[in-house]
């Protein structure tokens, strides 16, 4: 019985930890998500985790699309993941161990996502939060706006 239960727990420990691809950034769709190719030559369609970004259509949609464009571009990524969504991968990325969602979010390019913060570590809600906290207060990017629309309540409305 004890052996039951250590081949449990293995397999639920196993199932919390992401998966990792490895590959080149060839394409920036909006400010949270982008292509990459990895070493097989197969594209993957990625929708960073943590956060969401105006929609192209929105007041600073496309500035954050070309933010996320600065940051990742032609560049090598990883891409850290556990799901995936809509023929999506939900997945954190990293250029140089840098954190683009993160980045997205300090530049006031984006909203920490806290309706999914269950998919994150909690180290990662707290600096997401955080730094959101911190861009809304100096008025960087998008908290420029007097009234910034969430991309939620955006496509909502939308509809």
């Amino acid at each position: 019985m004890k052996g039951l239960f250590c081949i449990i727990g293995l397999c639920l420990s196993l199932s919390v930890q992401a998966a990792e691809l490895i590959g080149r950034v060839v394409g920036i769709t909006d400010g949270d998500t982008l292509t990459v190719l990895d070493a097989s030559h197969q594209q993957h369609k990625i929708r960073l985790m943590g956060i969401d970004a105006p929609e192209r259509k929105q007041p600073f949609g496309e500035r954050a699309r070309q933010n996320l464009a600065h940051l990742a571009f032609a560049q090598e990524v990883t891409v850290q993941w556990r799901k995936k969504h809509r023929n999506r991968l939900i997945g954190k990325v990293l250029v140089n161990g840098v954190d683009v969602s993160l980045e997205q979010i300090k530049s006031g390019m984006a909203w920490w996502y806290e309706a999914y913060r269950k998919d994150q570590t909690e180290r990662d809600r707290i600096l997401y939060s955080a730094h959101e906290a911190d861009a809304r207060r100096s008025r960087i990017g998008l908290w420029q706006d007097p009234a910034p629309v969430a991309p939620w309540d955006w496509r909502r409305r939308r509809k």
